[in-house]
Parts: C-alpha cells; structure tokens; sequence
C-alpha cells in the first residue's frame, strides 16, 4: 500500500504517533473481565487521509476501525476478522477487516455520505436506518470462517457491537469508540475501550462495571491530550485491580503491492486482457478498496501480462 503524507508531517512525529498508537490488553476483578484499550489516532489520521475522508466519513469509518483494533485483540497467530454493517440509511455499510498483528484496513460503502441538513451532533443513527452488523471470523486451523450476524438495533457501531455479543455469542460485552476533532474538523484523538465478561464473573460484579463506565471519559478526548492508558484504567478501575497483559501496535495497513495487484490482472478472462491491452486507457489505473491506493500500469505492461499468458 501507499500512505497519503499527513499535513505538516515529519519523521520525528511518525515515529512519536506510531509509539503512542497501541492496543493494550488487560484483566480485572480477579481475572474474570478481560478489556483493552486502544489509542488508534495515527490509524485515524492516515486512514482519512488515504480516502479523502470528510468529517462525518471519518467518524463513522474511524469508529469501525477503532471497533476492529479492538476485537483484533481476541485472535492470534494468523487469525483476522471482518466486522461489516449493510444498511438502508445513507451510509450503506461498510466493510473493516482486522488481524492478531494489529493491522486494520478497510472502506465505506458510500463516500462521500450524502446530508441534507447540517450535523448538530455526532449521532449516527439516522445515517444507518434499518440493515444487519456481521462478524465474519477467518481463524487458523479452521476449515470454513465462521459469520454471525444480528439486526442494526441502536445505529451505533458500539452499542450495536454489544448487541451481537450478547446475542450471537450470550457473552456481556461493552464498546466505547470515540473520536475527538478540533475546531478545524482535524482529528486530535481517538481511542476505545473494550470490556467483556468472561465464564466465572458475577452479574453484580458486571453491573457495578457498567455504571462505572457510563462515567467513563472520552477515550478520544483523553488520547488528543496525550493521557497515558495504563494511568488512566488504573485510575478509573482501581477497585477491579487491572492487570495488564500486553502493549501491541495497532496501525492502518494494507497488504496490497503493485505486483498483486498486477498478479490480478494477469489472471483477467483472455478477451478482456487482450481489450486491455490495446485499447486502454492508458495508464490503466486500479484501485485498492480496502486502503484506496491508486496503481497505474502502461500499455507495454499489460502488453506483456497478454503476452505470457498466449505462451
């Protein structure tokens, strides 16, 4: 893939966002609450500036993909997940895949998402309407991926996350996904928290959980002040006795390269490739939909893909 720059980048900022965008996975209440919390700013950023995201792209796009590095925390080894919304609202859906390395990627159905009135807030339900949220699981090991899929029940990625949890796999589960913008629409933060109850943990243990977290501050608002997460849940979470795991990158990364993507167009129907090649237009440009990087090709390449494929 290819990163579109950020305004006003330089390599020591990289370095400093790509430090502080992490996942970090913890237990509580004797171990019998696992969680993570995520700080996925830069992946925001590069995310947006990769699809030319607006404000409300963004923000829906982003809370998806915080969404994703979040359960991306579930998987290991070469395990990945796709998290998909199909809808009837103007958003359409939207498509986000996530693996245990922490790489997350992925597209809005619709962009730019048409308006017709000016946003008053940041509720996304009536951009969402009535469709399905699905899980697909691509595990290791595993001869089929595994789907589950409930109804929209909320238009809200985290509550209606939750739902599927409780529902598709009986298991309590709370999403907090947030994005924090200034005053220019630039995102200054974003992040997330995850809290699922595991086998063991009593309903008055998890309901106490609950009402602290409908106080929890904004995960965005404290990543663009540059918190640090581990101070933070122990802090709010002192009397569950967090206990952290582990601290792993979370970035915005597609596996894409010019040679797949032509690998790809080399295995084309032999009368369309023949068209290709010569009528064009040259360059001939294909896109990623997953991360929106553009690739060209000139007519003596694909040329050359015929070529092969007559021999």
């Amino acid at each position: 893939m290819k990163k579109a720059a950020l305004p006003g980048d330089t390599l020591k900022q990289q370095l400093k966002d790509k430090a502080r965008d992490r996942v970090h996975t913890f237990l509580m209440a004797d171990d019998t609450i696992k969680c993570a919390f995520i700080n996925g700013t830069r992946m925001i950023r590069e995310m947006r500036a990769n699809f030319g995201y607006g404000l409300l792209e963004t923000l829906v796009a982003g809370h998806a993909y915080l969404a994703g590095g979040l359960i991306s925390t579930t998987l290991k080894g070469h395990d990945r997940i796709n998290l998909r919304i199909d809808c009837s609202g103007p958003i359409k859906g939207f498509s986000v895949e996530a693996n245990a390395r922490g790489e997350v990627r992925g597209y809005l159905k619709q962009s730019p998402i048409p308006i017709d009135k000016p946003m008053n807030d940041f509720n996304l339900s009536p951009f969402f309407g009535s469709g399905f949220l699905t899980i697909t699981k691509i595990l290791e090991g595993m001869k089929q991926p595994y789907t589950g899929q409930v109804m929209i029940q909320y238009g809200s990625i985290a509550k209606d996350l939750a739902h599927y949890y409780f529902t598709s796999e009986q298991t309590p589960t709370v999403f907090i996904l947030s994005i924090q913008f200034d005053r220019q629409g630039d995102v200054r933060g974003a992040g997330g928290l995850f809290i699922q109850a595991m086998p063991g943990v009593s309903d008055q243990t998890f309901d106490e959980l609950e009402d602290l977290i409908s106080h929890f501050p904004s995960p965005g608002k404290l990543m663009a002040d540059l918190e640090d997460p581990e101070m933070i849940v122990h802090s709010v979470f002192k009397d569950f006795k967090p206990r952290f795991l582990v601290s792993e990158r979370i970035e915005f990364f597609c596996p894409c390269s010019e040679e797949k993507i032509a690998a790809y167009i080399a295995m084309l129907p032999m009368d369309e490739l023949r068209d290709m090649a010569e009528n064009g237009p040259f360059p001939m440009e294909t896109r990623c939909h997953n991360c929106n990087t553009v690739y060209l090709y000139e007519q003596e390449t694909v040329r050359e893909f015929y070529e092969k494929r007559l021999n």
